[in-house]
């Protein structure tokens, strides 16, 4: 099967790349350059961080805690969104051994920053029916499937 990985080539891939880079790198600066000022990140595992200040600042704590990497892996884009899959090596503070734990994100884009990013990824380390879904997020104002079915 031919490699048809998309790693790089479209400007919001390259604006996602310089975010991880960003991250990785504790560029407090960098972050901010590829975000809209109402960027909101949903997670499944905590609340949404709302705001480009504040999701900047929420990595320059978690990154370190974590010695968190993050690496895209494939990306697809239809403007105005994108969907990555990624990597992220990290240090688990339960094993104190690196990994690797994968995911996949959904971005969408206003004038050519990151305006929101829906994270989904499965760690083991944090089991609970809660995280089975994106904290805060507004699934029947978007007309997705009720939560109760």
């Amino acid at each position: 099967m031919a490699n048809t990985q998309r790693q790089a080539g479209h400007r919001y891939i390259e604006t996602i790349k310089r975010y991880f880079d960003g991250c990785n790198s504790g560029d407090y600066d960098e972050m901010m350059s590829t975000f809209d000022p109402d960027v909101v990140h949903y997670f499944v595992d905590h609340g949404a961080v709302s705001g480009a200040a504040a999701l900047a600042n929420y990595w320059l704590k978690v990154g370190p805690r974590t010695a968190a990497h993050w690496r895209v892996d494939h990306a697809l884009v239809q403007e105005p969104e994108a969907v990555i899959e990624w990597s992220m090596r990290w240090t688990p503070a339960a094993t104190g051994v690196p990994e690797v734990l994968r995911g996949s994100e959904w971005y969408i884009f206003r004038d050519d920053k990151i305006l929101e990013i829906r994270s989904y990824h499965c760690n083991h380390f944090l089991q609970n029916p809660a995280n089975r879904e994106l904290w805060d997020f507004p699934y029947e104002a978007r007309s997705y499937m009720a939560q109760t079915v």
